[in-house]
């Protein structure tokens, strides 16, 4: 997958800083990954956004005439989003972790997120979602935000919820995930689970060392002809464009 070093900001951001959106709702910044708050450079840590599918058996296709035309003729940015949750309330003890609701704060950390990702463009045409109670409302406030994120196909994925306790399991889950529900026509997808795996994938899809904290999303990017297509060469990696938070 060919990595899109495009700027995508205005020219007077600078484009070798990586930082955080702070407590304004403006837009941060721009930039391969380097050095942010929350964020360190770890050339260890790298895994690409190549989403593989395994399968039990090869199938040799005769590609048809109409379907080589409606094959993508070149490459386009694709970008990823990974959200985790806005925060949850602790009020009720007797209610199961996955059943747990929004807070208060959490609820008006969804508005302020949904509000940032419209004011960066970055809308996604495809949101696979862990099936709990905090990520359905985190998505439902988001949704009646901004209506453009009601275009999308929705779906909710229950082992996204379980998978982000697993140590190293995410990222590969994802890939799988986003492989089996998109298509090349869908240029941004949005994920929406839980840490400790949602930092995690972050941190191997880009080589950086991620914070997320609740309703924080990482927006990522590389450009390829699908979501299948892996890296062309083996020192590309995906862009971490910046990061966008919840709270003012």
């Amino acid at each position: 997958m060919e990595i899109n070093a495009k700027a995508t900001v205005a020219p007077s951001i600078n484009s070798n800083l990586l930082m955080f959106l702070n407590s304004k709702p403006h837009l941060a910044l721009e930039s391969p990954v380097s050095v942010c708050c929350g964020c360190r450079r770890n050339p260890n840590a790298r895994l690409r956004l190549s989403a593989r599918c395994s399968s039990s058996a090869t199938v040799t296709a005769t590609v048809t005439e109409e379907e080589s035309q409606q094959a993508p003729s070149k490459s386009v940015a694709r970008r990823l989003i990974l959200l985790r949750h806005a925060k949850s309330s602790w009020d009720n003890p007797s209610l199961r972790d996955h059943d747990r609701p929004l807070s208060k704060a959490g609820k008006d950390d969804a508005v302020q997120v949904s509000q940032k990702l419209q004011q960066l463009g970055w809308i996604p045409q495809l949101i696979l979602s862990s099936d709990a109670t905090r990520t359905r409302e985190t998505l439902k406030i988001m949704q009646e935000q901004v209506t453009d994120l009601l275009d999308a196909e929705v779906h909710f994925i229950p082992s996204f919820y379980s998978i982000a306790a697993m140590d190293g399991q995410t990222a590969d889950h994802l890939q799988q995930a986003i492989c089996r529900y998109s298509s090349d026509k869908i240029h941004t997808v949005m994920c929406m689970g839980h840490n400790r795996g949602w930092e995690e994938a972050a941190s191997m899809f880009t080589g950086a060392s991620v914070e997320l904290k609740p309703c924080n999303a990482a927006l990522l990017e590389a450009t390829g002809k699908s979501w299948e297509e892996p890296p062309m060469e083996e020192n590309e990696e995906v862009q971490f464009r910046r990061c966008v938070e919840g709270a003012d």
